[in-house]
């Protein structure tokens, strides 16, 4: 979020204003009353496709847009209504892990109606029950575990349903600053909405916040009193407490625990992104209106965020005061990860000035935030692969190609082709095209060095390999705009 040029330098007001309720909202979770007032709505629209059931929920949305005090009291039946079932359990991943339960997509799917129509029954009366989270661990860039649950297909599928009817109502509430994994935003629509804050913004300080194990630790008890803030249909709420419930099941051992949500289910970012906007977004709005005295610009996805300031007084205080607030919540700023820097238009000058080396840089989404300039000399932020997660993708590459070291070309051919094309398609902004490079360099000598290998006469002269790499990896190139292009149409 930040200011358009040329406007006040104290107000952080999004261009859609997220709540008209502000800081009040805020309180009335911390302990006030709730407000008043219920929605008895009908399901005025029952669908006939799979496409059109979001539009069930119109009703919902035009309330929740009208009046930011509403509290739903009657929103179980847009769950349980088979249309909207029916709906959920396409949106799932087709090859997904199974859960506890070893129900698979295709397996539930052979008797879709029965199972559809016997799930629905049991969400009316009350008898449905959430299964445990079966958990995994993926590697992490800086070599880490990180923990992820697997959800029971089920749990998945009411899970799809739940967040698709709360998002009708959240969505009007949630700050333009936000962008994680809600409709319509992407990754690159924050870094974009970064990019431009910097360059046209008046940001000297950039304030790199990250919430030490976030998902881990955010308060079961808080969170189910910020939902109850809107929801007021208790059949929803216990929905989504039988879910923090269920617990985690690892290596047979069964462990419940009153804080945290387990990554991997459909309803986890969107609860996150709820408990945010409580603890983070409302706070932070009501604290630039009352003390911020210049330009202030946040982007937010997930627990992943980054506020830029004009006043490196407003950015030490607004530090400060955030860690009482995340405590507050049971929630701590990893002491270690969470940096104030000098960053932006002149830093590499007034640095210069001082005698200090070059600005530091920062990580947001992937990419290295780099203080650079223009042809012409201008200031611009330079955006990088990070390199930790390029040489952890790369070690991946390098170790399955070992293990396909005798499948054939065009299976191999195939599998490198969409690895390198989804990279590309992450990665492919302006000012990366080095590391778009060296990437796809290292893996066509990694899979030259693996074609060698499959025998004691199986060298591959290189220009039997230039062809193989023309006809299977796609090139390296930029394929998203500059942010100046992309951001006024998709704001």
């Amino acid at each position: 979020m930040m200011n358009e040029p040329g406007k006040s330098d104290r107000s952080i007001v999004p261009e859609k204003s997220p709540n008209k309720a502000g800081s009040a909202a805020a309180e009335g979770t911390e302990g006030r009353d709730l407000a008043k007032g219920s929605l008895r709505q009908q399901n005025t629209l029952r669908t006939q496709s799979r496409g059109s059931v979001p539009s069930a929920l119109e009703r919902v949305r035009a309330v929740a847009r009208k009046d930011k005090g509403t509290r739903f009291t009657a929103l179980l039946h847009h769950v349980y209504d088979l249309e909207m079932l029916r709906w959920a359990y396409w949106q799932l991943k087709k090859e997904a892990a199974p859960g506890v339960d070893g129900e698979t997509w295709q397996h539930y799917g052979e008797s879709l109606g029965e199972n559809l129509l016997d799930l629905s029954h049991r969400l009316q009366r009350g008898a449905y029950r959430a299964q445990p989270v079966r958990r995994t661990y993926i590697p992490k860039a800086d070599g880490r575990q990180r923990p992820l649950g697997v959800t029971a297909l089920e749990d998945k599928l009411v899970q799809r349903a739940v967040v698709e009817v709360l998002n009708a109502i959240y969505e009007e509430d949630f700050a333009d600053f936000s962008y994680g994994f809600r409709p319509g935003r992407s990754q690159h629509d924050a870094l974009d909405r970064l990019y431009l804050g910097i360059t046209r913004g008046k940001v000297n300080w950039v304030l790199d916040l990250d919430i030490k194990a976030f998902f881990d630790s955010l308060s079961q008890t808080w969170l189910v009193k910020f939902i109850e803030h809107r929801i007021g249909d208790q059949r929803v709420v216990r929905l989504i407490q039988k879910w923090l419930r269920a617990g985690v099941l690892e290596e047979g051992k069964l462990t419940v625990s009153e804080e945290g949500t387990p990554q991997g289910g459909s309803a986890s970012p969107l609860l996150a992104n709820v408990y945010l906007h409580y603890v983070f977004d409302l706070w932070t709005q009501a604290w630039c209106r009352k003390i911020a005295r210049g330009y202030l610009l946040v982007v937010r996805y997930a627990d992943d965020i980054v506020v830029g300031f004009q006043e490196q007084a407003d950015a030490e205080r607004f530090w400060r005061e955030l860690k009482e607030r995340m405590a507050k919540f049971q929630l701590e700023l990893h002491p270690e990860k969470t940096r104030l820097l000098e960053f932006g238009r002149g830093a590499a000058e007034r640095r210069q000035q001082r005698g200090e080396g070059k600005p530091e840089t920062f990580t947001f989404l992937g990419f290295t935030h780099i203080c650079g300039t223009t042809r012409k000399g201008e200031f611009a932020v330079v955006r990088q692969t990070n390199r930790k997660r390029m040489q952890a993708k790369l070690q991946g590459i390098k170790h399955e190609l070992r293990r396909r070291m005798h499948d054939s070309l065009p299976e191999v051919g195939a599998w490198l082709r969409a690895v390198v094309r989804g990279h590309v398609g992450y990665y492919g902004v302006p000012t990366n095209s080095p590391a778009l490079r060296a990437f796809v360099y290292v893996i066509s000598r990694y899979w030259h060095r693996v074609l060698c290998r499959r025998s004691q006469r199986g060298h591959v002269p290189w220009e039997r390999m230039k062809r193989l790499l023309r006809r299977w990896l796609p090139p390296a190139r930029i394929c998203h705009p500059y942010p100046s292009g992309r951001v006024p149409v998709t704001t």
